[in-house]
């Protein structure tokens, strides 16, 4: 055992509540969730990603660490119309639809033929109008706001992986400061589970579920895959897909989104100075699952501070933690000239909030792009 590995976990478990626990509350918002299946679904999600990471570091001896779908609790929060229950029900299918994955190739394969430009137009247009509404929240909060915007860019400098969590110490500072709001009764009360049966509509399954699953895949799985790689690791894909998928769907069912691989914190726990012998690093996965564990029992108070907090000032932390997401999914989308068009609309569609037969817009965005991709590649071989 070597402090840097615990250093190193606790960062990383850190930075990755830290810097999207916020959007967390603000997905169980838009589907009104109650304050008890709120500090489940906290629960919920941390005890599965702890679970997730201890028993696929310990069995592939690789630091695997897992993350919360970051983009998937985004599209949550942009939906409307839909009751807790049956976003649980979405919840269950992304959960189930990862681990078949995993156990399915051609499914597999059948994902892998989705266009990267248009999966990343659609990630781009479900993170963009959260980053819009971040930065106009910022103009009510006065020199708050610009004081959390330049200690974001600031920190960003040095540690892109920090700038969240910095910003988030200057908006606590702000909300519960000199002249702010008081600072709630924070007791510690044992937090407990509380069972959510599923719904499986129809519309949500399709306009929810599969997009969940897409946006996961795409936008946190196979970066993570490739962060392994790039460290000089052999990802358990296979395994690491059974393994979310299936702790995905049980955790669902307490009111949990998918958890996923991680790609930006598992950059910190994939270093040479977490442990000079990389075959040892796999240990560091042990302490991660357990600064999780601790977060997931420490949940009820954190959740009660940031619920006391100025909703201008949650909405700019979600919006500035989404930036980088975005430029990522940007990047991404016009990556390659042939299909900027297509990547254009998909992203549009996505981003407008269109729903047709009670389905959301990320679906009708992918679809409409890929309707529009196939029109120009036959109007290509018409011309050739």
């Amino acid at each position: 055992m070597r402090l840097s590995m615990i250093s190193a976990a606790l960062v990383a478990a850190l930075v990755g509540y830290g810097s999207t626990i916020a959007l967390v509350l603000a997905a169980a918002q838009a589907l009104g969730a109650t304050p008890s299946q709120t500090a489940s679904w906290v629960l919920a999600i941390c005890l599965a990603k702890a679970t997730g990471s201890a028993a696929l570091s310990w069995g592939a001896r690789v630091p695997v660490v897992l993350a919360w779908s970051t983009p998937g609790a985004a599209l949550v929060a942009a939906s409307t119309g839909i009751t807790m229950a049956q976003a649980v029900g979405a919840f269950v299918l992304c959960g189930l639809l990862i681990a078949l994955t995993g156990m399915i190739r051609p499914l597999g394969r059948a994902v892998a033929r989705i266009p990267d430009p248009l999966a990343a137009a659609m990630l781009a247009g479900v993170l963009l109008p959260f980053c819009l509404k971040g930065l106009a929240a910022a103009g009510p909060l006065g020199y708050a706001g610009l004081a959390i915007g330049l200690v974001f860019a600031l920190v960003r400098l040095a540690n892109p992986a920090l700038a969240v969590l910095a910003a988030l110490g200057v908006g606590l500072v702000a909300a519960f400061g000199p002249g702010g709001a008081a600072i709630p009764a924070l007791t510690l009360p044992w937090p407990h589970l509380t069972f959510i049966a599923p719904e499986f509509r129809a519309d949500v399954l399709i306009g929810l579920g599969l997009p969940l699953y897409l946006v996961t895949m795409a936008g946190q799985n196979l970066p993570g895959f490739a962060t392994l790689r790039a460290a000089g690791y052999e990802p358990p894909v296979g395994p690491a897909l059974r393994t979310t998928g299936a702790l995905s769907a049980l955790a669902g069912l307490f009111g949990a989104h998918p958890i996923s691989m991680a790609a930006i914190t598992a950059a910190i726990c994939l270093g040479d100075d977490v442990h000079p012998d990389r075959d040892q690093r796999w240990k560091v996965g042990l302490f991660y699952a357990l600064a999780w564990a601790g977060l997931g029992l420490a949940g009820p108070v954190i959740v009660t501070l940031l619920q006391a907090m100025p909703p201008q000032i949650l909405t700019l932390l979600v919006g500035l933690a989404l930036l980088g997401p975005l430029t990522g999914a940007l990047a991404g989308a016009f990556a390659a000239p042939h299909s900027r068009f297509a990547a254009s609309i998909t992203l549009t569609v996505t981003a407008s909030g269109l729903a047709l037969l009670g389905i959301g817009s990320a679906f009708w965005g992918l679809l409409a792009g890929l309707a529009m991709l196939m029109l120009e590649s036959a109007a290509h071989r018409l011309r050739g």
